[in-house]
């Protein structure tokens, strides 16, 4: 049987080697019809931790490596477009302080 390949979101990545993926996907309610928003969150194995938060990830099934990781990153799709602002602000405070 092939593994299963699905993309997410990396929504934590405080654990060593570890991320936390997060698996949108849309349901529709059997008895009302509403279009449902429901996730499934995997933790994936990121031996190079080449990841961040935020993230699109390609994960692949694997041997159960711990309690709850029973996936391994395959690939990163697309890096996160974020900007920590605190980081910013922090860093021009030291610009005009040091010159």
């Amino acid at each position: 049987m092939p593994k299963a390949v699905v993309v997410g979101v990396v929504t934590s990545d405080k654990m060593a080697k570890t991320r936390r993926v997060e698996i949108a996907r849309l349901v529709k309610h059997a008895k009302y019809s509403k279009i449902i928003r429901r996730r499934t969150i995997c933790y994936v194995h990121d031996e190079n931790e080449e990841s961040a938060v935020g993230d699109t990830v390609e994960i692949i099934e694997s041997i159960p490596r711990s309690k709850l990781k029973r996936w391994e990153l395959q690939r990163v799709v697309s890096r996160s477009t974020a900007v920590d602002v605190a980081a910013l602000r922090a860093a021009r405070q030291n610009e005009k302080s040091g010159a």
